[in-house]
């Protein structure tokens, strides 16, 4: 970590303030170079920026961070200047010609966390929380990055370190005493510690729309309003709106929000049994998006009777565990659907009120916080999930007494959860092994 790295560190575009970051050994050199300006730590300095041919590249605020008391742990300089591409790059390119390295995506947090400045997990939360496509969302990920699911993530590979300890012993120093209730107690330890990565393993998946944005489905026959419905959500008319059944063939996809909620919502192609091929693949979109969406829109036309098209839809539906609204379009028509109360229907007009859709929507979204713990990283998930899988075979393992192939699961959750705390290190085994069964006494 000798190089000095620099970076843009606002969004990319035209704004009021930019801010460059500077990082490592040369961060200050830099920093005096540009400004000509002596900079004492933690104060803002303004000061005018010069190249080296002493011509002015704009006026600024600097502040100076020295190490170790900086987001990365090293000497951090930081640039606040006026907003837009030019001067940016200026600067930068300017940092670049004095020696500094373009920062590689994330490399400031890395260093961060090298330096012990924060913890990979609190790194990716914050990532999250830059990325979190809600208010809830938000709520949730700031919650986790208070140090909750740290500690606990910390205990359970606290408790599989010390049992691992326990084990090796066992298999290596078997003439030693050792206590007679440990089996029962390891056995209780994998059982809870592999429920609870379970339980933040499902709780996670379940809550991952908040995270990435929740998909939502419109489906329904031909001509019962759904590319009406996408336009009202949308407040302007996306999809093409005609009397002609099919004219849907492909699936749209549009970002809207909802409240604090930003959602991503597909119209789909009629489901009907059709000779056309193009619309048949169509009707194989709607399908594969009704198995991919978090929440589904089933529209009902309200202006003609049920039919096998209809009770076709009924069976797709039956078989998806999502979350199902059912609307029944076109209340504004005279009533025909006859089984208006086969299903909690939401009466609407597409064309000219679905605020009962939205506002049943939005509580919904709003229901969905919890004081659960979850992770919201795609790939912390499933190392929650391997983990408990691991933990729940060791169990297995040590009912039929085969403590090697116990030990070998146990170290397959410890590497698992370094994902969240730090990695494994045999020295600890060697301390607990030492430390609590007073071995060579």
């Amino acid at each position: 970590m000798s190089e000095t790295i620099a970076a843009i560190a606002t969004a990319h575009g035209i704004g009021s303030i930019s801010i460059i970051r500077v990082s490592g050994e040369r961060a200050l050199e830099f920093g005096l170079k540009l400004t000509k300006k002596n900079l004492n730590p933690r104060y803002a300095t303004f000061c005018k920026l010069y190249n080296q041919k002493d011509e002015l590249i704009d006026e600024a605020i600097v502040i100076y961070f020295k190490a170790p008391f900086s987001f990365t742990g090293e000497d951090i300089v930081e640039f606040q200047f006026h907003g837009g591409f030019s001067v940016s790059e200026i600067l930068l390119e300017e940092l670049i010609k004095l020696g500094a390295n373009l920062a590689k995506p994330g490399e400031f947090s890395k260093r961060a966390c090298i330096n012990g400045k924060m913890s990979t997990l609190k790194a990716l939360n914050i990532q999250d929380l830059i990325l979190s496509k809600s208010a809830l969302a938000a709520k949730i990920i700031a919650r986790n990055m208070q140090g909750k699911l740290g500690e606990l993530l910390e205990k359970i590979r606290s408790d599989l370190v010390k049992t691992l300890a326990f084990v090796e012993t066992s298999i290596d120093y078997a003439d030693e005493d050792l206590p007679q209730n440990l089996l029962f107690e390891i056995k209780t330890m994998c059982e809870e510690n592999a429920k609870i990565l379970e339980e933040i393993y499902t709780l996670s998946q379940s809550k991952k729309g908040l995270i990435e944005g929740f998909k939502i489905a419109i489906i329904g026959k031909p001509n019962v309003g759904k590319s009406s419905l996408l336009n009202s959500f949308l407040a302007y008319e996306r999809a093409i709106v005609s009397p002609l059944a099919g004219t849907t063939r492909d699936t749209i996809e549009e970002n809207f929000k909802l409240g604090s909620h930003l959602l991503k919502i597909i119209d789909t192609a009629g489901i009907r049994k059709s000779e056309d091929n193009i619309e048949q693949k169509g009707v194989e979109l709607s399908k594969k998006s009704l198995e991919n969406a978090d929440i589904i829109l089933a529209v009902f036309d309200a202006s003609k009777e049920e039919d096998e098209q209809d009770f076709e839809i009924y069976k797709l539906l039956k078989q998806n565990q999502k979350k199902i609204f059912y609307i029944l379009n076109k209340c504004d028509l005279e009533l025909k659907f006859k089984n208006q109360n086969a299903f909690d229907f939401i009466k609407i007009s597409a064309k000219n009120d679905i605020n009962p859709i939205k506002n049943a929507l939005e509580n919904y979204l709003n229901t969905l916080d919890t004081d659960g713990i979850i992770v919201s990283s795609l790939s912390l998930i499933q190392a929650c999930k391997n983990a408990s899988e691991a933990i729940f075979r060791a169990k297995k393992l040590l009912d039929e007494s085969s403590l090697e192939l116990f030990a070998f699961e146990l170290n397959l959750a410890i590497d698992e959860l370094a994902k969240f705390t730090k990695d494994f290190n045999r020295d600890e085994i060697l301390d607990e092994m030492f430390s609590n069964f007073c071995l060579g006494k």
